[in-house]
């Protein structure tokens, strides 16, 4: 634990608060652009070309995602880019019939996963309060932060990616047992869902499915 005190920290507060109101003057909202981008007119695509995507452009969406929010801090998502004909092999094993074709498509498959033992990273990046006990020994609440958060920061990732001008297909159609032995055997890590990204090929893509009205799914209390 080595947390800023003292005038360092008022420093540090001060100068957090200042950029972030020196934000909000400079960028009040997305443009309506944007957001089509990220979000509105987003697709899920199961086609790919064959451009290649430079790892700095993985660095780059990594960058963007870990600054994403997660509860105290935790950052429990892990992220591996599979992208050799040896890893696209390993991971074919996990998944069902339909879905091979799609991950050996694209140029790069993200396997997000999560950290069982995250939470032994606090004092790093929660430094102002030693919050282990919280989960030391509390299987389940760490079971519980640790995917909530990590599914967290697999949303910022697709979003990320979609922000630096490439296309997402998200799967759950595998097995996290398979995809757990063959990559993280051993470890405290678990997988959550895989991501497919690369420069998509729209000749895949079908009508958008509905979506709910506002009135359908939300209230006010």
């Amino acid at each position: 634990m080595n947390a800023p005190t003292g005038t360092e920290l008022a420093a540090l507060r001060a100068k957090a608060q200042e950029n972030h109101r020196d934000l909000r003057a400079r960028i009040g909202r997305l443009s309506d652009d944007s957001i089509d981008l990220i979000l509105r007119d987003a697709r899920s695509h199961y086609k790919w070309t064959d451009k290649p995507i430079p790892d700095g452009l993985l660095e780059e969406i990594f960058e963007i995602t870990i600054n994403g929010a997660t509860s105290m801090n935790t950052l429990p998502a892990r992220f591996v880019f599979v992208k050799s004909p040896e890893g696209k092999e390993r991971l074919a094993k996990s998944l069902k019939p339909a879905n091979v074709a799609k991950m050996a498509g694209a140029p790069v498959t993200a396997i997000i996963a999560y950290d069982m033992d995250f939470w032994h990273h606090l004092p790093e990046l929660f430094p102002h309060e030693d919050r282990r006990h919280l989960f030391d020994g509390k299987d389940d609440y760490v079971a519980d932060t640790a995917y909530r958060n990590g599914t967290l920061q697999g949303a910022y990732f697709m979003i990320a990616a979609r922000a630096v001008g490439l296309d997402v297909g998200a799967m759950s159609g595998f097995s996290n047992a398979i995809v757990d032995e063959e990559f993280f055997s051993g470890t405290t890590l678990k997988s959550n869902f895989l991501c497919n990204i690369g420069y998509a090929d729209e000749t895949a893509l079908f009508q958008k499915l509905p979506r709910f009205e506002f009135d359908q799914v939300c209230s006010y209390a």
